[in-house]
């Protein structure tokens, strides 16, 4: 419900929120809210209420974190796999870095409530950086203030241009490999793979670890090699790392495919996403809307694949997942290097 219901929320944000003015003002509104679902979800005391605070969380999020990333767009928009792959490395860090807050604090006696509040207070501190830090430049694309009506009316534009659908659509399916994963990791392994709790356990942290990895080389090769070189290649190797992880006998063959294969699928999300906004030059409110509609459909993916599973099995369930890669890969046939376009008027 906190995925469906909160992206549904956050869908009209991007239209609303045009232009740097609206912008700053829900980044800002976002950030108060974001603090405060998170002090929620830590003095919540029914389930109702800790229901209600993360469904607010996401759209929440969405203006103080997706707002964010298309001003850093609109700003480099020469760069912007560039960015986003800077983008996506600090994610990275953030997903390693949440569970061993969890752990440190347990450690220390507390339980989940403080360490909500402990994010409750790094999400004030990166609030006040926003509000003292000066905005981020804007170019002539974003220089303007949209009508909304006139912002719907782009997202019909684009909902009709193949090229921009083509990376919201592949992002979507991409996460199956990636997101979707991760959530039926662990209990792949403990009930199909009939590994140990602890070895399942270890498997997550080697994901996010190699994912982290995965994330700091790609900063580093996209600087060397274009962007839609470096997708199909990582499309390739997850094509044939995937049935190999399904297929390896024993943990320790399994936990290095899948380390390899999560370094492999890293370049995913920050490519594909930058794709989008390099479809939409000075529309990078029109990408944040269609991010979110494409995240609001991503968030069928864990049913489809629960039903399957409780149909079939979840060892078929995740063998479905092989067209993965295949799709990203007959996704990005036919794109050129990453588009350095002079902007249009958002």
């Amino acid at each position: 419900m906190p995925l469906l219901v909160g992206g549904a929320l956050e869908l009209p944000l991007g239209i609303v929120a045009s232009g740097p003015v609206r912008r700053r003002r829900a980044v800002l509104a976002g950030g108060i809210i974001f603090i405060l679902s998170l002090l929620a979800v830590a003095g919540a005391r029914s389930f109702l209420v800790l229901l209600a605070a993360f469904t607010v969380f996401f759209p929440a999020s969405g203006a103080f974190v997706s707002l964010t990333q298309a001003e850093l767009m609109d700003a480099w928009p020469d760069r912007q796999a560039q960015v986003m792959a800077r983008w996506d490395l600090a994610g990275s860090t953030g997903a390693v870095a949440g569970p061993l807050l969890l752990t440190a604090v347990l450690a220390a006696g507390g339980g989940w409530r403080t360490v909500y509040l402990a994010l409750a207070a790094a999400a004030a501190v990166a609030w006040l950086g926003t509000c003292l830090r000066e905005p981020v430049p804007a170019t002539a694309c974003d220089a303007t203030d949209v009508p909304a009506a006139s912002g719907w009316r782009q997202v019909l534009a684009a909902l009709r241009d193949w090229s921009t659908v083509r990376w919201a659509l592949v992002a979507v399916v991409a996460d199956l490999l990636v997101d979707v994963l991760t959530g039926f990791l662990a209990l792949y392994l403990v009930d199909v793979a009939h590994l140990p709790p602890p070895v399942a356990a270890l498997a997550i942290a080697v994901r996010l670890g190699a994912g982290l990895a995965g994330d700091a080389a790609l900063v580093v090769v996209l600087e060397r090699v274009a962007d839609v070189t470096v997708l199909r290649v990582s499309a390739v190797a997850a094509a044939l790392l995937y049935p190999g992880f399904l297929l390896a006998p024993g943990p320790v063959a399994k936990l290095i495919i899948l380390a390899v294969l999560s370094a492999a699928t890293a370049p995913w999300y920050p490519i594909l996403q930058a794709r989008l906004y390099g479809s939409l030059p000075g529309r990078s409110s029109v990408a944040v809307t269609l991010s979110s509609a494409a995240a609001l459909a991503g968030g069928l993916g864990p049913l489809a694949v629960g039903l399957i599973a409780q149909a079939f099995g979840l060892s078929w369930a995740l063998a479905v997942l092989v067209v993965v890669p295949v799709a990203v890969l007959a996704g990005s046939a036919g794109a050129g290097r990453f588009p350095a376009r002079p902007a249009g008027r958002e």
